[in-house]
């Protein structure tokens, strides 16, 4: 189903400006410390997330963006090159929640 409007930016959806909070900040710089040293393919990108949360509550799309930020932030590359994102949810057990995520080059 297609619907033809124009989505909103999250930029267009709140008013004033968005600061990070201390919990953010924390979250940002542990996930730069335990990304693994990759290559980023060139071009339109592809990121495949796989995020165990503890809490069946906890909302999938809530946590891409901040994810998004976190893969640009230490690859170096402008999450404007995804052109696809494929999210998966799991329910795991509390203190065994985990982010799993794989980038490859966008195919056509």
């Amino acid at each position: 189903m297609r619907i033809w409007i124009k989505p909103l930016s999250v930029n267009e959806a709140f008013r004033g400006r968005k600061f990070k909070t201390e919990k953010y900040i924390e979250f940002q710089q542990e996930m730069l410390l335990k990304l693994p040293k990759m290559d980023i393919p060139e071009g339109k990108l592809e990121i495949h997330y796989k995020i165990g949360f503890s809490s069946k509550g906890s909302d999938l799309d809530n946590a891409l963006k901040q994810l998004n930020d976190c893969l640009q932030k230490k690859y170096g590359f402008n999450d404007n090159l995804i052109y696809k994102i494929i999210a998966e949810k799991e329910i795991v057990k509390k203190g065994q929640e985990f982010i799993e995520f794989k980038i490859c080059q966008k195919e056509f």
